[in-house]
């Protein structure tokens, strides 16, 4: 027992010379029902850079943290004995505004960063929680609805500093937006959910804030589907530039079926963006269905939020299939007794389906696997790893249609959250064909798999 408190004592002292600002973890840092040994709270990359070296040499299984506001998302860590709190480093150290490029901390937070540009008239072109840390925000790739005309973080992100596991700092990409030297490191560290380095800087490229916003809507019955998807499709593919164009399915009830609502926005100069809302709102109106069409400054209820945060299970396709798959959450939901609400970037080929917090364990299992089951299988069979990404998804004007090659609509489906009961009878991710890649890059990243281990499937 003495030569264990001893040994606690050793590696408190390593920790707190290479990091001032540490103190032992108590239930409210647990990650995933994990409670940490320590949290530390660098203040720069070199404290951070020590910190991990210190951790090393102890053998610490280490979690990044932010704002925390990801980290119940996916699945919970196998170990926790560090947690890096980054919220210490809040800085914007650079904004070239000339350049349209801004150089943050990892622990500054949206909302200040937002604060910060738009004196500039400008902004980081990302829907995400003011609350959220910028290095929270490329390790989880979160993103909005925009993602459509503007992407995900990785797309923005032209640089990155990051401190590898064993305290060796990484520089990667630079300061102008079209630097093409050396790897890609920001890109692969982008939604690797703190399983590869811990991030402390990104660079990224900025937008002007636009002059003028219009959201166009159109509401379909709940029979029209096919219509839905249709006008969906025709507006992603559009001339008409969208940023965003969105699907609302609100669950409903067997006897009040709720309609089906199309949402699009468009930014730019104020005539120009009246102008293609008259067009957007005829394209919409023409797709069939006599949708309602409506014209708004505001936001439409519901824009760019999940219906609820207890389960929620992404869906990831072709938008050329996007009726197919709508008819196949429609089937798996017929089948497990539910009625999820769906909501999401149908336009970027990205949708989720919320469960009701009240949903039986065994109720949701049997939806997730009746939906993977649909969209893996193409309904006639074959690997799902043709199914393409949200990040990459193509407009609906080169969308592959749903009967190019596999005999219905595929697709991805990853559970992002759920109770645990749920997570392990169903599986987080279904087939990971990457998995051997996956496997490699984290070997050599972190040979010792300290690094929020377990949190990725495939590592």
């Amino acid at each position: 027992m003495n030569s264990e408190r001893g040994l606690v004592l050793e590696v408190r002292s390593a920790l707190s010379a290479a990091c001032p600002s540490l103190r032992d973890g108590d239930p409210a840092d647990a990650v995933g029902g994990l409670t940490p040994s320590f949290v530390a709270s660098p203040a720069s990359t070199h404290e951070a850079a020590a910190l991990l070296r210190a951790a090393a040499s102890s053998g610490l299984a280490v979690v990044p943290r932010g704002a925390g506001t990801g980290l119940g998302w996916g699945l919970a860590p196998s170990a926790c004995d560090l947690v890096v709190d980054v919220r210490g480093m809040d800085q914007v150290i650079e904004h070239a505004a000339g350049d349209l490029v801004a150089r943050v901390q990892a622990g500054a937070t949206f909302g200040h960063v937002a604060s910060v540009l738009a004196k500039a008239g400008q902004e980081l072109a990302l829907d995400v929680p003011a609350d959220a840390t910028i290095g929270g925000i490329v390790a989880t790739g979160t993103t909005g609805p925009r993602r459509l005309r503007y992407g995900s973080p990785r797309d923005l992100l032209i640089g990155v500093t990051a401190v590898r596991a064993d305290g060796v700092v990484a520089h990667a990409g630079g300061k102008v937006v079209k630097n093409v030297a050396g790897y890609d490191i920001g890109k692969l560290l982008a939604g690797s959910q703190g399983t590869l380095a811990l991030i402390t800087e990104a660079t990224f490229r900025l937008h002007p804030l636009p002059e003028a916003v219009a959201y166009v809507t159109a509401e379909f019955g709940p029979e029209q589907r096919g219509a839905a998807a249709a006008a969906l499709q025709s507006a992603a593919g559009s001339a008409l530039v969208p940023s965003a164009v969105e699907l609302d399915w609100p669950p409903g009830s067997p006897q009040s079926p709720r309609a089906l609502r199309v949402g699009v926005l468009l930014e730019g100069t104020s005539s120009g963006v009246a102008e293609r809302a008259r067009r957007m709102s005829e394209l919409l109106a023409s797709a069939g269905g006599s949708p309602a069409v409506a014209v708004a400054e505001a936001a439409p209820p519901r824009w760019g939020q999940l219906p609820s945060p207890s389960t929620v299970i992404r869906v990831t396709f072709w938008v050329g299939t996007l009726a197919g798959v709508l008819d196949a959450v429609a089937a798996a939901g017929a089948g497990a007794g539910v009625r999820p609400a769906v909501t999401g970037s149908a336009g970027a080929g990205a949708l989720y389906a919320c469960l009701d917090p009240g949903t039986e364990h065994d109720t949701a299992v049997r939806f997730v696997r009746a939906l993977r089951d649909r969209l893996d299988s193409g309904a006639s069979g074959g690997p799902a790893s043709a199914a393409r990404p949200a990040s990459a998804a193509r407009p609906a004007s080169a969308a592959r249609p749903a009967s190019a090659a596999f005999g219905g609509p595929r697709g991805s489906v990853a559970v992002l959250a759920a109770p645990a009961p749920v997570m392990e009878g169903a599986g987080a991710y279904g087939p990971v064909p990457g998995s051997a890649l996956m496997k490699a890059i984290k070997d050599q990243f972190d040979p010792d798999h300290r690094m929020f281990p377990g949190r990725l499937a495939a590592l």
